[in-house]
């Protein structure tokens, strides 16, 4: 599978750099005094210096969550997953949705977890105990 690119608004490069680099443990690519790359997982995610279009503003009912409109993020093992809600809670994340199992006995069900970046922009991270129901109607 080819990796996805992504690029999004943030308020501030140094913030930007400190989560998903420091905490997310995404190293560093490419970069300029107005955008940095980062290997989000194998995948290719920019983040631009772009202070008014940065943040989520919209929710969605999913699930009975307000699910942010506008995010993105990653699905990972199950194990993954774990590891990374135990690291965020002790880092004292703010989650907006938090870890838990979403869809419980239905198809699709997954674990998940939102929080917000620094500079406001939702992010998502999923994980399946059966992977093949990723896409699963």
């Amino acid at each position: 599978m080819q990796p996805f690119h992504l690029a999004f608004p943030v308020t501030s490069l140094a913030k930007a750099r400190a989560f998903y680099g420091d905490l997310l443990g995404c190293s560093e690519g490419r970069s300029s005094e107005d955008w940095i790359d980062f290997n989000f997982h194998g995948h290719q995610i920019v983040a631009h210096l772009s202070p008014s279009e940065a943040g989520h503003h919209n929710t969605s009912a999913v699930d009975g969550d307000n699910v942010p409109v506008r995010h993105f993020g990653l699905v990972m093992d199950m194990g993954q997953w774990e590891a990374l809600a135990e690291k965020l809670k002790k880092a004292a994340v703010k989650f907006v949705i938090e870890p838990h199992i979403r869809f419980k006995g239905q198809v699709g069900e997954q674990a998940t977890m939102f929080f917000l970046d620094p500079c406001g922009n939702a992010v998502e991270f999923k994980a399946f105990a059966n992977p093949e129901s990723l896409f699963a109607k």
